[in-house]
């Protein structure tokens, strides 16, 4: 690792900060509309004006990926996007008064305010659920939820949440693979 400017420059963050360059170079070009080898310049120009005049702080990543339950995850998600749609769908046309909502507290176990970012961002994803406030020293959120008129309905979020918070472990904060931040950038105290 090599420090410059204060900063410590492993081969990891020099990848990640490459890999910055590709993305927001790609994002230019895909908003001009044509791949030229001026949109590439100009774009990658900007680019490195975005991360150099305005840099993102560091986000401690102290767990490891595990493939096969990031997987697991996703078709997870993916199911419930479904059938919350579906059931949305349902109550926008279904005749009778409109659904009970309410505002409901879930604990999310998770360590990392990368992961709790990450399944705020799956409930606020999910038709019928939006997640109005974050508590991140104690992992509470307080969800707006949609059709919350029966028990059923209920442990049904509950299970949901739940589902969510151990596929989250699984696939990002395994306790054998767990190590806390080191990262001097990442810790400002």
């Amino acid at each position: 690792m090599k420090v410059l400017d204060g900063m410590t420059w492993s081969p990891r963050r020099l990848a990640l900060r490459a890999w910055a360059l590709c993305w927001l170079t790609l994002v230019w070009i895909l908003l001009w509309g044509t791949l030229s080898a001026a949109n590439i310049v100009s774009g990658l120009a900007v680019a490195l004006l975005i991360t150099l005049l305005l840099p993102l702080p560091p986000v401690p990543v102290e767990g490891r990926l595990h493939l096969l339950s990031l997987v697991r995850l996703i078709a997870t998600v993916t199911y419930y996007l479904l059938a919350s749609s579906v059931q949305v769908a349902w109550l926008a046309i279904k005749p009778g008064p409109p659904p009970l909502t309410a505002v409901l507290r879930a604990h999310f176990a998770v360590k990392s305010d990368l992961v709790l970012a990450l399944a705020v961002n799956i409930m606020n994803l999910t038709p019928g659920t939006i997640v109005l406030e974050i508590d991140q020293t104690r992992r509470m959120v307080y969800v707006h939820v949609i059709d919350v008129g029966s028990d059923r309905a209920l442990s049904r979020f509950y299970r949901q949440v739940r589902q969510f918070e151990r596929l989250l472990i699984a696939a990002f904060e395994r306790e054998a693979d767990w190590r806390p931040s080191t990262d001097k950038e990442a810790d400002p105290s």
